[in-house]
């Protein structure tokens, strides 16, 4: 099964939308297992997918705490998202993304300033062996986002100006990604890449609560999945919380 559609069932599933960004500060390594694997069967109901970063890779070992908190997530039909944001050199990149692939996870993200041609070729060529997913980065959802993915840049097609956001946008639907990532701190940033995306590639959108990111407004702008971290992870009450959210994007889906 493709991971676009175990996304898309899963939601169906949980009548959600949120992907659980399990992003747990490490001041704390010793219980950062125990934590992670509460909070995810705490939440589990009310969550479509679980995201992980290098937080706990590199704390926890890739085939060792990670790989627990991984077979949690596929025993409870949870699709899982390795946010490493692959941004190298294509052997490279291959590499990367196979190791994560076989530790169980169903996606990636990756940076396209690296381009295609030994780039992000080799990545989505073992994406598609392996029936596995890419995610581009469109548009991050810090503050110094535009530095990077805001400059205006000359189209190297048309050899118009235009954002850097908006060429990566076109590149996520010309490589068939299974997603691209928009801050839900810019929502009008969603709405613009949303237009040249549509609902051929889902927008993944981080940034909500902490952030400064609110739930509306990038739905309501073309969001189709919200990422939602720290909100839940520092949570008294995860379920509670991640219920609450859940039920708020609900309401602005209909």
């Amino acid at each position: 099964m493709s991971f676009r559609l175990k996304m898309n069932r899963s939601a169906k599933k949980t009548d959600s939308n949120i992907v659980l960004a399990l992003d747990l500060p490490s001041d704390q390594p010793q219980s950062l297992l125990s934590r992670s694997i509460r909070i995810l069967e705490e939440a589990h109901s009310y969550v479509c997918g679980v995201k992980i970063n290098r937080q706990l890779v590199l704390p926890l070992g890739l085939f060792n705490g990670v790989q627990k908190i991984l077979s949690i997530a596929q025993d409870l039909e949870l699709p899982t998202i390795m946010d490493c944001k692959i941004n190298d050199v294509g052997h490279t990149n291959r590499t990367i993304a196979e190791y994560y692939y076989k530790a169980g996870f169903d996606a990636v993200t990756a940076n396209p300033f690296v381009g295609w041609e030994q780039g992000l070729q080799p990545v989505f060529e073992v994406a598609k062996q392996m029936r596995r997913g890419v995610i581009l980065l469109v548009y991050m959802s810090h503050k110094a986002a535009e530095e990077g993915y805001g400059q205006t840049i000359q189209n190297p097609k048309t050899e118009q100006l235009s954002p850097q956001y908006l060429t990566f946008a076109e590149k996520a639907l010309s490589w068939n990604a299974d997603g691209a990532v928009v801050g839900a701190t810019y929502p009008e940033k969603i709405k613009e890449v949303y237009r040249i995306l549509g609902e051929n590639v889902p927008i993944y959108s981080p940034g909500v609560g902490v952030q400064g990111g609110g739930v509306e407004a990038p739905i309501k702008a073309g969001a189709r999945y919200l990422i939602v971290g720290r909100t839940i992870t520092l949570s008294e009450n995860p379920a509670e919380t991640v219920k609450r959210v859940r039920d708020a994007a609900k309401r602005c889906l209909k």
